[in-house]
């Protein structure tokens, strides 16, 4: 394998509060520069409280560095892997001045987000350019991994957790239960200016189709929007489609959070409370499919994709529709 000077992979995330003090800092973070009330931080701030003030996010990242390590020895690469959030500690800036400390020149990230629009690809390069700038002339270089959302292990590893949430139902209950693709909502404008809707859509219905689930048995729905309610963003909410599915006939619904790699609070919140009472509360049964996590075929997706990259292959394993990602991001890409 003829391999690139590559030194180091570093996980590219959100980031998330590790405690009760650390929330509305945290929160102050992610709405900075964003005309959202105080009175609607205070309201989310008050969904982390829910769990102690903590985010599993950071728990689950450092969870998938460890088995990526592991997975990553397999292919005799013995890259060492960082995390660099967006919004709380370790935050990108200290992880590159961490990594440069430690001799890295050029790197690999990967980004928990499958998906291509502003906040989930576009947003982070530009955080990575900030801590570059913060760092100097000698920062290491970070190369993105092209986005995964239609690569054969992604979907593999999906399809397992359709199946596992299937398998909680009875079996003469599983052929009529419909199921809902659910991901975090994005301004209409920004979904303009991107492939997000149509990337969530050729997922689910490459996910539906290896469980069999048919075409007028799915939908994709979207959850945890935070926009004032005049700016139009993707519907239907998760809320509004468990009453229509009601009003339908439906029963048992299963949720597929597909956007989602772990257990953000918007799941935990989103989903496993709010849209769960609203299931119980019109009497639907809603079983929810865990999140990839570390999920043994997400982990040695993200191995290939290194492998890929360091390698210099064409061969660009993809699914469905659409072809693979670029690596490299066009400047007028997702605006």
């Amino acid at each position: 394998m003829a391999v690139c000077n590559y030194q180091a992979l570093v996980l590219v995330a959100f980031g998330g509060p590790e405690g009760p003090h650390d929330v509305l800092p945290f929160l102050e973070n992610v709405l900075r520069g964003k005309n959202v009330p105080r009175e609607r931080m205070l309201a989310v701030a008050e969904h982390y409280q829910r769990f102690g003030g903590v985010s599993p996010i950071n728990a689950q990242n450092r969870a998938l560095i460890a088995a990526l390590v592991a997975e990553l020895r397999t292919a005799g690469v013995t890259l060492p892997v960082y995390c660099g959030n967006r919004n709380w500690h370790p935050l990108l800036a200290d992880t590159l001045r961490t990594m440069h400390s430690d001799g890295v020149q050029r790197a690999l990230a990967v980004f928990t987000s499958a998906y291509s629009s502003y906040s989930s690809c576009r947003q982070y390069l530009e955080n990575i350019e900030h801590a570059q700038r913060q760092i100097g002339a000698d920062a290491p270089r970070i190369d993105k991994l092209r986005a995964y959302f239609n690569h054969p292990g992604f979907l593999e590893a999906w399809t397992d957790r359709a199946r596992e949430a299937l398998a909680m139902l009875p079996a003469n209950e599983r052929r009529t239960v419909r199921v809902v693709f659910t991901a975090h909502s994005i301004p209409q404008s920004m979904a303009a200016n991107c492939r997000y809707e149509m990337q969530l859509r050729e997922a689910s219905r490459l996910v539906a189709e290896a469980i069999g689930v048919l075409p007028e048995r799915w939908q994709l729905a979207y959850q945890s929007r935070s926009g004032p309610p005049s700016q139009p963003w993707l519907e239907p909410d998760i809320v509004d489609c468990l009453r229509e599915l009601k009003a339908d006939g439906a029963h048992n619904v299963m949720v597929v959070p597909i956007g989602f790699i772990s257990d953000h609070i918007e799941v935990l919140y989103d989903l496993d409370t709010v849209a769960q009472q609203a299931a119980e509360q019109l009497g639907l049964r809603m079983i929810r499919a865990q999140t990839l996590g570390t999920h043994p075929r997400f982990v040695q997706l993200i191995r290939e994709l290194v492998v890929e990259r360091m390698s210099g292959t064409e061969e660009r394993p993809a699914v469905g529709h659409d072809s693979a990602a670029h690596d490299d991001c066009p400047a007028g890409c997702c605006l």
